[in-house]
């Protein structure tokens, strides 16, 4: 029995990557029953006791349909019948080129709630073209902003907009969508575009332009490694501490720390002063490890932390208290998150291989033995 604050929500996904995927995670890491519909052409086969080691694809069962096939269809579409939420993140008309579009599932199912993912959303000027993380949140004013000075622009990995922007925005608008639905009974369409999430991200920023605090020059504001007290120091073992004391009282015992109280520095907040006083933060930062940086400034209200790498986190003494990483079907890996006193969430299935449960799920759904062999001769499903 899934545990979790979404236990007994049925979800189809139909398979796609990176946000999607992400989202269907969310929301089978809540408990939600999740199922992913895999391409029949992507079914090749695969020990269900070796399990893919693929994070994103863990809490679900997979089923391999043939869409190409009307048989195909009408598989998904009896299952959207049965089903809360259905997610997808292909660019926007394919799903109602294959008659899977949200017209035709919410007159299936007018309880559905119909979530889609794309980069620019379901219309305007580039809503057909081609994208990536990347240039979604340049064009949502995010990626300018994230560098050094001097320096080009650098792409946070695909956090900002595949994931923060785009499968957490979705999952939150489906979260959403069913409160709603609890009162009203209908279900609705939720698009979520990678650019409208990475642009309400960078709202606070917007805010601080519009008070004069933030300069649209690169590397030179309070929070992109424009002042000495937030920002990232290599230390003597090549390795990296990152330092974060904004408040003065923070501020006051960083310098206590680093022996520097009693010299007459630059005001904190004097931006003049802040190139000096970053080459004397990282000089004195590369006098010690980062082991000893730690044992001097960890748990301490300088707002400090090791810059650790991924194969290092799992092993720090807070992260092994949270339980924040676990390890489940032989994979390490991020626990669920967030928490919640009562309905706690587990990890209860793997990663699947590409349609590993097809006939147990169109089972569960209501299928009869003789439909399924059917749909196996002819294909439809894999």
């Amino acid at each position: 029995m899934a545990k979790g604050p979404l236990a007994g929500i049925k979800v189809l996904e139909v398979a796609g990557i990176g946000p999607g995927p992400f989202c269907g995670m969310m929301l089978a890491d809540m408990g939600a029953e999740v199922v992913r519909i895999d391409r029949a052409d992507r079914v090749r086969g695969g020990d269900p006791d070796d399990p893919p080691a693929d994070i994103l694809a863990r809490g679900r069962r997979s089923i391999g349909v043939d869409l190409k096939q009307s048989d195909g269809v009408d598989v998904v579409l009896r299952l959207v019948e049965k089903a809360d939420v259905l997610i997808e993140g292909f660019r926007p008309g394919v799903m109602e080129r294959l008659g899977l579009g949200p017209d035709i599932c919410l007159e299936r199912n007018p309880g559905l709630v119909y979530g889609r993912m794309t980069g620019w959303g379901q219309e305007g000027p580039l809503a057909h073209a081609a994208g990536h993380d990347i240039n979604y949140i340049a064009l949502a004013g995010a990626l300018e902003p994230i560098g050094r000075k001097g320096e080009k622009p650098t792409p946070p990995l695909n956090l900002v907009g595949d994931f923060g922007g785009g499968g957490m925005l979705l999952a939150f608008g489906i979260a959403s969508a069913l409160v709603e639905r609890a009162s009203s009974g209908k279900g609705q369409v939720v698009d979520a575009a990678m650019v409208d999430g990475a642009a309400t991200l960078m709202g606070m920023f917007h805010s601080m332009a519009a008070l004069g605090v933030w300069k649209e020059e690169r590397g030179t504001n309070l929070l992109d490694t424009g002042a000495h007290f937030y920002d990232t120091f290599e230390t003597s073992d090549g390795k990296f501490i990152s330092i974060g004391s904004i408040e003065p009282q923070f501020y006051a015992e960083l310098l206590e720390k680093l022996e520097l109280a009693d010299e007459d520095l630059p005001p904190q907040m004097d931006k003049s002063g802040w190139p000096i006083l970053k080459e004397r933060f990282e000089a004195i930062f590369k006098t010690r490890t980062r082991d000893e940086w730690c044992a001097l400034m960890e748990g301490s209200d300088v707002c400090f932390a090791p810059v650790l790498k991924m194969s290092e986190v799992a092993d720090h003494p807070h992260i092994k208290h949270r339980k924040t990483f676990v390890e489940s079907h032989g994979l390490i890996q991020p626990a669920p998150s967030p928490r919640f006193s009562r309905t706690a969430p587990e990890l209860d299935r793997p990663p699947a291989h590409a349609g590993q449960h097809s006939e147990e799920v169109l089972a569960s759904f209501g299928f009869a033995a003789d439909e399924i062999q059917k749909l196996k001769d002819g294909k439809a499903i894999v």
